[in-house]
């Protein structure tokens, strides 16, 4: 028998629904030949420290940083996950040949093989990967099965993510919470909740927020003039000094305004690129104030439904192969009257533009960016946001095969005595891509002044104008521009090389940027303000004011592990080394808050170093023995265990 492993049970009764699987069992579908089941997402995990050492379960400074000698995994406890997991155990003791059909990509990679090694696979095994649930990409997917050894860098890289996070979350968090005990105000103490993702992305909503409270406004003048009812903007820009600018305004007063140049030129503006998933989520937060996780709620319902492709992606392009696809889906989409396609607008189909912008083989890593299926919505039930969201997909595709939009813009150059001003128009020769959005509300053309005729030579009067302005303060970060910013975190390092290293990285993977944001608000490091503003908490800023080794806040040290990680995925770096990697720069950490001040360090070593603590109760023998703020005591001392020892 054959055994199918899919990540959910929606996809898992797809595949079994193509591969004629079609009896239903308690935990799989059955039929064919075939007997297809699902994990729940992840139904294993890395073991908890003290499962390693039973020692590690307390708390202590002088066990840090806590790094095993080999990493291992467990069930989650759960009684579902337990059910489920032996009833795959079960299926796989009696398989001939497994097939994994994960997620095509490092968690979905992941999630599978930690169930096999739990299980004790022993048979040959062969991956699926596809990028669409549609019936004729599954059968796709089976006729070109690979040997699962082919994906074991990818496997390799999920595992460097997973244990690069418990390693800095375990080690960090515990450092931090003890070493700075005092906690908020009238709370006995708090764990500070440290990651390698988390904590950076907090530390920029924090420096926002510091950035907007601390903001002083400052005045400044602008100066333009008004010619035959145009305005042209001085070349003086920003001026702070008043009397600096009041003495420009008054040189230019009875001298005439001359134009020195027209010039003339016709402007391509190109479609966008397809979405990748932060930038599908970015439009869903800007166009309908959707929140990073529930756009991808939606985004991975589609792709379940079948009518768009697979969501988890890092890339704007399509690759080749592709291309011969384009008319078929284009001509499903234009007969999809949910869609309301103008037919004008259907390119033609046997001369499809082929755009280097679109295709290109070198910037796709796991999948391409997320198109339509050519499934229809309608019969797949899509209704409301999810409607909303495909149209965004669906028109995005359409756009990229359309003309560019036409526009001639005109630049007019005038000066007054040596006084340079400028003015720019355009109008609209050919709408190309945009006729898509007409109406729409999601696309609309940039709107700029209509000129009239203006002759290189003329001159007459002007009216000058000198303008009052306030600078205003940076805007709270949204879900849409945090995404952004995680996306290209790179920009805040300081470091060339580096900055160049994490062009294609950011902080955090697509994927996992919408769990981040929730978690960290769910941890009470940062609250919504007004649905769509992120505002840091009192608690999350105390923790990044806690932190003084800069590297754990900063986009740095997460986009450099990312960068191995993508290596590790390559084959091009080691696993045990990236390892050790980590626990250098742990020491380096740990070293740092040793040496703060601030930090109660010292005082807890000495007493995590007390040869008493921990152990039996000399008295009872069943309990062990603390220490308190007045002395020893047994911590069985509520069930009447009366020993106690005096400093």
């Amino acid at each position: 028998m054959i055994v199918c492993v899919a990540e959910k049970p929606s996809v898992g009764k797809e595949i079994a629904k193509v591969l004629g699987a079609s009896k239903s069992r308690d935990g799989y579908m059955e039929g064919n030949g075939y007997q297809v089941t699902w994990t729940f997402g992840h139904l294993c995990c890395l073991k908890a420290p003290e499962d390693y050492d039973r020692n590690w379960k307390r708390w202590t400074l002088k066990d840090l940083p806590l790094v095993p000698s080999r990493f291992g995994i467990k069930l989650i406890d759960d009684k579902g996950i337990k059910k489920q997991f032996n009833t795959i155990k079960k299926l796989y003791s009696g398989a001939s040949e497994i097939i994994n059909c994960g997620d095509a990509g490092q968690e979905g990679e992941l999630i599978q093989r930690w169930v096999m090694q739990l299980a004790g696979v022993r048979c040959p095994v062969k991956r699926l990967w596809i990028s669409s649930l549609t019936t004729e990409a599954i059968r796709d997917g089976f006729r070109h099965l690979k040997p699962q050894s082919q994906y074991d860098s990818l496997y390799q890289a999920g595992l460097a993510r997973a244990c690069s996070d418990w390693l800095l979350g375990m080690s960090a968090s515990r450092l931090y919470t003890l070493s700075y005990p005092q906690g908020r105000k009238g709370e006995k103490g708090r764990v500070l909740s440290i990651g390698r993702v988390q904590t950076p992305t907090l530390a920029m909503i924090v420096g926002r927020d510091y950035e907007i409270e601390n903001f002083r406004p400052k005045p400044y003048w602008v100066l333009s003039t008004r010619y035959r009812n145009v305005v042209f903007a001085s070349d003086k820009g920003k001026m702070e000094d008043q009397t600096r600018a009041n003495i420009f305004a008054n040189s230019i007063k009875g001298h005439p305004f001359t134009v020195v140049s027209v010039e003339k030129k016709e402007e391509n503006e190109l479609p966008p690129q397809l979405y990748d998933l932060t930038s599908l989520q970015v439009e869903c937060n800007k166009k309908f104030g959707l929140s990073a996780q529930q756009s991808l709620t939606i985004i991975q319902s589609l792709y379940e439904k079948k009518v768009s492709t697979y969501p988890r992606v890092d890339t704007k392009y399509l690759t080749d192969d592709i291309y011969s696809k384009c008319p078929d889906i284009l001509r499903k989409l234009f007969s999809e009257k949910s869609l309301s396609l103008d037919g004008s607008l259907l390119p033609d189909l046997g001369h499809l533009k082929k755009s280097p912008k679109v295709f290109n083989n070198s910037k796709v890593t796991d999948h391409h960016a997320i198109i339509p299926t050519g499934e229809s919505p309608s019969r797949a039930g899509i209704t409301g946001m999810e409607g909303k969201v495909y149209e965004l997909i669906a028109k995005r595709f359409v756009s990229v095969f359309l003309p560019p939009c036409r526009s001639a813009k005109t630049t007019v150059t005038g000066k007054v005595i040596d006084i340079t001003f400028k003015t720019s128009g355009r109008t609209v020769i050919e709408q190309g891509w945009h006729r898509i959005y007409s109406g729409s509300g999601i696309e609309s053309v940039k709107k700029e002044q209509i000129l009239p005729a203006f002759e290189r030579g003329e001159e007459g009067s002007h009216t000058p104008l000198l303008e009052k302005k306030m600078t205003t303060p940076p805007k709270r970060y949204t879900e849409a521009t945090l995404l952004q910013s995680m996306e290209t975190a790179g920009k805040m390092v300081d470091d060339e090389e580096m900055r160049e290293a994490m062009k294609e990285n950011g902080i955090g993977r697509p994927s996992s940027r919408a769990g981040i944001i929730e978690n960290i608000i769910h941890k009470g490091y940062v609250t919504r303000v007004k649905k769509t503003n992120l505002v840091s908490t009192s608690l999350g800023r105390e923790l990044i004011n806690t932190i003084h080794f800069e590297l754990l806040k900063s986009p740095a040290l997460t986009g450099t592990w990312e960068r191995k990680i993508r290596l590790i995925e390559h084959g091009r770096y080691d696993l045990l080394s990236f390892i050790k990697e980590i626990e250098e720069k742990l020491k380096e950490m740990i070293k740092g808050v040793s040496q703060d001040p601030r930090s109660s360090y010292g005082s807890v070593m000495d007493r995590d170093n007390d040869p008493l603590i921990g152990k039996p109760c000399p008295e009872c023998g069943k309990g062990v023995i603390r220490k308190g703020p007045y002395g020893y005591y047994c911590s069985r001392y509520k069930d009447g265990c009366k020993w106690h020892k005096k400093k």
